[in-house]
């Protein structure tokens, strides 16, 4: 087993944006729309939608250019400006799979906030439990992250070649957890 990467299923991302459902409404935090970060936010806010039922605008953001080469910043590779207005006094639920930086989310928040809308609240799969590159504008009073983890790298099913030795992969990763008392998912 890989000790420094956390092998994700579908199934568990499906628990897991389950669970964040549960908490979303426990909050009381009703969307009226969902911005899914593309591509890693893409699954997890399909699935959201089978329990909140919300309609999804999806947007791209790149912190790599054509080349493949880091950039100083994210940018814009796809956006919603034909919807804005649709967004405008609106609750936004944005998501994304994992919140590493920090720098994607925060700069779309920015980018969304553009539009007016009454509240936007994050949800994230993961947060890394590690210093961020930036902090979300003092809009963002709502932050809904499904397990809190160290600062390892995960494997999504999206991104798996082989999805069965992956998901073995995940199975054993979760067996040697629980040998050493340890649960990732309840």
């Amino acid at each position: 087993m890989d000790n420094d990467k956390l092998y994700v299923s579908y199934n568990s991302v499906h628990k897991l944006v389950k669970n964040l459902s549960e908490q979303l409404t426990a909050s009381g935090y009703d969307p009226d729309v969902i911005v899914a970060i593309g591509s890693g936010g893409f699954i997890p806010a399909r699935i959201i939608k089978t329990f909140i039922n919300r309609p999804i605008y999806a947007v791209g953001i790149s912190y790599y250019g054509v080349d493949k080469t880091h950039k100083d910043h994210p940018t814009k590779i796809q956006w919603i400006d034909e919807v804005q207005s649709q967004l405008r006094g609106k609750k936004v639920l944005l998501i994304d799979e994992v919140d590493d930086t920090r720098a994607t989310l925060a700069y779309c928040v920015g980018e969304l906030l553009k539009y007016e809308p009454s509240e936007i609240a994050v949800l994230v799969l993961h947060n890394k439990l590690k210093e961020k590159d930036v902090e979300f504008p003092v809009e963002i009073k709502r932050y809904f992250a499904g397990l809190e983890i160290g600062d390892i790298w995960i494997k999504y099913p999206w991104d798996a070649i082989d999805i069965e030795e992956h998901t073995e992969l995940e199975k054993e990763m979760l067996e040697e957890m629980k040998k050493q008392g340890k649960e990732l998912y309840k």
